[in-house]
């Protein structure tokens, strides 16, 4: 086995079952099986050209627009991250401040370093006793509007990685009220308005710019995703110049042709409701996932010392995702994730410092869910039939896991196109430095540590957590230290 596609084989032979993306689940009963290689085709005659869109998929992205409720749809076959840049590049103009949750995308800080935006965070509030960053607060929105004037744009993530859904509707009417446009980062969400188990997307409540990764929560391939366009507030013209400039000049069509089956599937879930003909392969797809993972959480609420988190407004949060916490039990998350993968060869979908995530989506089989639920309910079973009454890890997770507050000093792109004066230094002599590097854990790939930001000992507690607890954090040029800039 000595090539990418000979050990890819191997594995999707083997009984590995994937509680992660893509959404399809690698479930064939869901997918055409054609070989890819009889639909790799280039902009030949009567397919359309996705940069000037008349025909085929200029109707395939007008369908499209009409399932999301949105006033226009791009398909996006560089996922989400196209999206991003080219909504936030598309909303501002060089130098502009932008207001942004600092729990967003990597990708968001590479558009704010591209246009050398000044940012201005939102923190999303935080659950202590669950360990959980939950939603963006409206009125922290109203806030930070209100104190920093310039603000030409807002951007949020919602839903986040765990689930958590920010109030939509009440941040949209601020933020309109000042006469800003909102995007949001909805890539978690391409499932949400399909059956009324789970949230409404953000294009029913006033989003201006939507991006939603199909490949995600969806049967679509990997890099499939969605722009949403709504309203009056965005140039659209802008926003689809850096989306020609940003996308690759050679869409495949294999990805968007599994974008549109992808639409046609929801079309069809969405024409049941009025309509109830027998011969709809997929009409009652979503009605009968929401019914498997809530009997699944019902189960699972047998744990005595795991435990499936979520936030306590069940209308603003997506239950999709199963967030599997060790605050409670005598175990690391990350002892929890290497059983489930070694022992039962399970494979979550991130791994983070008080819990594991397991991703569902209408791609599971009630044999996979099956296999989750056994797995905690034995691995539960054996934490209780231990000798003595065992004590739960109590974790030394600086600050329980809520991302730090640092001083921004200067811009990201101020910080980073400085090349004098930069030292890398150990964590520990970086404190009262200012970092010219990112640090974050990937996934979910917000930062904890943003170029142009002063080093706490707080920040560097828990780069020191993570890094003992064999996390990976990314953005660094090595691993033992960070690049920050000397004054003197």
């Amino acid at each position: 086995m000595n090539n990418i596609f000979d050990k890819l084989k191997v594995y999707s032979d083997s009984d590995y079952y994937a509680f992660h993306m893509p959404g399809h689940k690698r479930n064939l009963d869901l997918m055409d099986g054609t070989s890819p290689y009889r639909i790799d085709i280039t902009e030949i005659d009567g397919f359309d050209d996705l940069h000037h869109a008349e025909g085929i998929l200029r109707d395939a992205q007008e369908r499209a627009a009409r399932v999301y409720h949105a006033d226009e749809t791009h398909f996006l076959v560089n996922g989400s991250t196209v999206g991003i840049l080219s909504a936030i590049l598309g909303t501002t103009e060089k130098g502009d401040s932008i207001l942004v949750a600092r729990n967003c995308h990597k990708s968001v800080y590479h558009a704010i370093y591209l246009n050398e935006l000044d940012p201005v965070y939102l923190y999303p509030k935080f659950d202590t006793e669950q360990g959980l960053s939950t939603e963006i607060d409206a009125a922290d929105v109203q806030k930070a509007l209100e104190e920093h004037p310039k603000i030409r744009a807002v951007m949020i993530v919602s839903p986040t990685y765990d689930g958590v859904v920010s109030d939509i509707e009440k941040i949209a009417e601020i933020v309109h009220a000042k006469g800003c446009p909102l995007i949001v980062d909805e890539a978690h969400g391409a499932h949400f308005g399909f059956d009324p188990y789970f949230p409404k997307s953000a294009n029913i409540y006033g989003a201006d710019l939507v991006i939603n990764s199909l490949h995600k929560t969806l049967p679509a391939l990997t890099q499939t995703a969605l722009l949403h366009v709504n309203g009056d507030m965005v140039k659209r013209r802008k926003v689809k110049q850096y989306l020609d400039m940003l996308q690759t000049s050679s869409p495949s069509y294999i990805l968007m042709a599994s974008i549109d089956a992808c639409i046609g599937m929801l079309e069809e879930t969405l024409e049941t409701h009025s309509d109830a003909r027998s011969d709809y392969k997929y009409k009652n797809i979503f009605s009968e996932y929401a019914n498997r993972i809530e009997a699944l959480r019902k189960d699972l609420k047998r744990l005595k010392y795991l435990k499936i988190i979520q936030t306590d407004n069940t209308d603003r949060y997506d239950r999709s995702k199963f967030v599997i916490s060790v605050k409670h039990a005598p175990m690391s998350s990350h002892e929890l994730y290497e059983i489930l993968l070694h022992r039962y060869h399970l494979q979550m979908e991130m791994l983070a410092g008080t819990y594991v995530l397991a991703m569902t989506t209408v791609g599971d089989t009630q044999e996979g869910l099956d296999r989750l639920r056994d797995a905690l309910l034995e691995i539960d079973k054996e934490i209780d039939t231990r000798q003595g009454r065992p004590a739960a890890i109590e974790t030394d997770l600086p600050l329980s896991g809520r991302q730090p507050a640092l001083e921004k000093v200067w811009t990201i792109a101020e910080a980073v196109n400085r090349r004098d004066k930069i030292q890398k230094r150990s964590f520990e002599d970086s404190i009262g430095c200012i970092s010219v590097e990112y640090a974050y854990l990937y996934p979910p790939g917000s930062p904890l540590i943003v170029p142009g930001e002063r080093i706490t000992k707080e920040a560097v507690e828990i780069l020191h957590w993570y890094q003992e607890h064999d996390f990976s954090i990314e953005g660094l040029q090595s691993e033992d230290g960070i690049e920050v800039w000397i004054d003197g």
